[in-house]
């Protein structure tokens, strides 16, 4: 690529940022614009639920770059601007004014944002959804002057929240339309460790529980309305019911999309000069052999360097396998792989002290997913057991006095 070439990101996350990070350490000459309808600096979504709620990260902390950065690496940072459609024919963005910008190659990063429930008292004064660093900020400043929180969902962002609450000696109840928390995907067995978790931290969760409304008094929540017709009082409601990708550009762009948009192992979408990483890049894994799409901070943080190679004309598979985590009290998680929650589960250790590791298995007995739960230095080993494609002796595998790399 030449020096006159230019690469547009849309986006304002952590994979727009170290895609950008990634053109430059791979010595891309030529024109960078970064197109964020965020005004901050782009950074880190994960602390929000976490570290930045319990008040242990700022945003600074959050940030992976300074803003110096950018101008070292003559970044054309466009802050509070949102693409309001892309023209793959003409190979430009447009703007809100309706000015556009030319790319040789463009990356979307457009992220995800917060599903909004199709019930009475949604958008009302008080009810928080978590997305942003602003999202982040209202529901923080709620709960610094709330005796009770409400939320909707006992998903990973419910869960988080929850315990940043139970953290400020916040009432919690947590209502989930499922039999236990995340109980697709991590099914029955370790969706109940995390429902004993929450109930000894004084969480009352309501589970196989349908909110009718948030019921709402003078255009502010109070509290929800059961579908058994009980309530459920607060001073502020979270709604956590999961995530929709932002792939609207790429639709109205013709780019071929199915829940996500759809990318070939090299991260490459339909258009042979268009990529899209993070969240809503439906991916062919090359390695689990199946298309997925996970809205995973390590996706986020490593798929722009494989993003970058394509761009620059050297295309090569992402081939790293989905992780995640999460810190609820004095529970610390790693998980690592994919799997369904209906697979089987063998558990490692002592799952009622909260210390051990557990394996989801196919049906030949296989490693599909791993999480550790207290325990920690295993995640290696983890993925070189899903990557082997092995079957493994399920046995030994529950046996902690058997080293993990010998099973």
């Amino acid at each position: 690529m030449s020096a006159q070439s230019t690469f547009v990101i849309v986006g304002g996350g952590l994979a727009a940022v170290k895609l950008a990070e990634a053109l430059r350490d791979k010595d891309f000459p030529g024109n960078i614009v970064l197109i964020s309808a965020e005004e901050h600096l782009p950074y880190e979504r994960p602390p929000l639920s976490k570290e930045y709620m319990a008040g242990k990260k700022s945003l600074d902390d959050a940030t992976p770059l300074p803003a110096q950065w950018y101008r070292d690496h003559h970044i054309d940072l466009r802050l509070g601007t949102e693409v309001s459609a892309i023209d793959p024919g003409a190979h430009t963005v447009t703007l809100p004014d309706g000015s556009t910008v030319g790319y040789d190659k463009l990356a979307l990063a457009t992220g995800s944002r917060p599903r909004v429930p199709d019930i009475p008292g949604a958008d009302a004064d008080g009810v928080f959804y978590l997305r942003t660093v602003d999202d982040a900020d209202a529901l923080l400043s709620a709960l610094e002057s709330s005796k009770r929180l409400a939320i909707v969902g006992a998903g990973w962002i419910g869960l988080e929240i929850a315990a940043a609450a139970r953290g400020k000696e916040v009432e919690v109840t947590a209502v989930e339309f499922a039999s236990l928390p995340l109980l697709r995907v991590l099914g029955p067995e370790m969706g109940q460790v995390f429902a004993d978790l929450h109930r000894d931290h004084g969480v009352d969760l309501r589970f196989e529980t349908e909110v009718a409304e948030i019921t709402t008094s003078g255009g502010r929540a109070t509290g929800l309305r059961l579908g058994d017709g009980t309530t459920v009082e607060a001073d502020a409601v979270l709604v956590a019911v999961g995530a929709a990708p932002n792939i609207e550009l790429a639709q109205a762009a013709g780019l071929d999309v199915d829940g996500g948009v759809l990318v070939d192992a090299n991260l490459q979408t339909s258009d042979p000069d268009i990529v899209a990483v993070g969240d809503i890049a439906a991916h062919e894994h090359p390695v689990l052999e199946q298309r997925i799409r996970v809205e995973h901070w390590a996706n986020a943080l490593n798929q722009p360097a494989t993003a970058a190679a394509a761009m620059l004309g050297h295309p090569q598979p992402y081939t790293s396998l989905p992780y995640f985590f999460t810190d609820q009290y004095d529970l610390g998680m790693e998980y690592t792989g994919y799997a369904s929650g209906d697979a089987k589960v063998v558990v490692r250790g002592d799952k009622g002290a909260r210390e051990f590791v557990a394996f989801w298995l196919d049906s030949d007995d296989r490693v599909l997913a791993g999480m550790n739960v207290n325990v920690w230095d295993v995640t290696d080993t983890v993925k070189a057991m899903i990557t082997s494609g092995r079957s493994v002796d399920t046995s030994r595998l529950a046996d902690p006095s058997v080293p993990l790399d010998t099973v």
